[in-house]
């Protein structure tokens, strides 16, 4: 593995923060991700913009996941995300045998890496503390929005 903020990982991450803030600064949740083909070419990005489209199905790994377009095979592909990813995501990478996960950290919501892992797939987390900080003041600013994004909010 290879440090946060270093080599190839962190380079990739750099994209997937950029996309997070992007999402941030539209009034939206931030986390991005991008999809890379094993030579390390970009294949896709994209950020949460489920607030901005009013699509609940527009998360950051599905954004990018898009972007990259149909190909016959994603095996080799790593899919870099800011934010361990969601069952919804995870099924995503699952399905189309993704074959890596980098991410940039797991601590505001683990999600399905473990799931993952477990299946194949190669689990990286970064614990970067840029991600940590950009998911911190955004829950801490917009909690109701967060519990939304995770399918805890509403009501019973």
């Amino acid at each position: 593995m290879t440090a946060p903020g270093t080599g190839t990982f962190g380079d990739w991450l750099a994209i997937a923060v950029e996309e997070a803030r992007a999402g941030r600064d539209e009034g939206g949740i931030p986390i991005g991700a991008a999809l890379i083909d094993r030579d390390g070419t970009v294949l896709g990005r994209g950020r949460n913009r489920r607030v901005q489209d009013g699509d609940p199905s527009i998360h950051g790994e599905t954004a990018a996941f898009r972007a990259a377009g149909r190909r016959p095979s994603y095996r080799g592909t790593t899919m870099v995300t800011t934010l361990s990813p969601c069952w919804y995501c995870s099924g995503l990478i699952r399905q189309f045998g993704i074959s890596r996960v980098v991410i940039g950290e797991a601590g505001t919501f683990t999600g399905g890496h473990d799931w993952l892992a477990g299946h194949g797939v190669e689990v990286v987390v970064l614990d970067d503390p840029e991600c940590a900080e950009l998911m911190a003041a955004f829950v801490r600013d917009n909690r109701e929005l967060w519990l939304e994004d995770i399918g805890a909010g509403g009501e019973d």
